[in-house]
């Protein structure tokens, strides 16, 4: 599934005319695999392992032209930092109001839920939607054991 997921967007890419990089493709590939939502620098750190010609200008640069063609969204989790995640596959996020933990939630109703949501916003406002991001905040199991709250 990865591998369909780079392919796909490797194309989307190719179809701006986008110049694909190994660097570029190091970072996308990366951000396919890790639904961690990294920072600029996570994914700085993880991928100059392997390539130390990498600068961290190059990540900050084509996680902008990810986001641009709506490959990558930016996350906001209250660390202070800019997390990135790869949106191919169109998902919701539940953030852990205690730890800032993000996860991924997919579910088939998504797309429906976003098109209902554009759609009631554009009908209030006149906004032409471009995005739907939704987050669905609480506490992971985690700090829910922690804080002595799991069943």
């Amino acid at each position: 599934m990865a591998n369909d997921e780079f392919q796909h967007a490797l194309e989307r890419l190719h179809e701006h005319k986008v110049r694909l990089t190994p660097q570029r493709k190091a970072i996308l590939h990366y951000l396919i695999g890790h639904h961690t939502h990294p920072s600029v620098e996570m994914i700085y750190n993880d991928l100059k392992k392997t390539d130390d010609g990498l600068s961290m200008a190059t990540v900050y640069n084509t996680l902008k032209m990810l986001v641009t063609y709506n490959l990558v969204i930016e996350l906001d989790n209250g660390d202070g930092a800019t997390h990135y995640d790869y949106f191919g596959r169109p998902h919701f996020h539940v953030v852990c109001d205690s730890c800032a933990k993000i996860t991924d939630v997919f579910d088939e109703r998504f797309a429906d839920l976003a098109k209902s949501l554009g759609t009631i916003t554009r009908d209030q406002t006149g906004y032409l939607v471009t995005r739907t991001d939704v987050e669905v905040h609480g506490l992971c199991p985690d700090c829910q054991a922690k804080l002595g709250l799991a069943r």
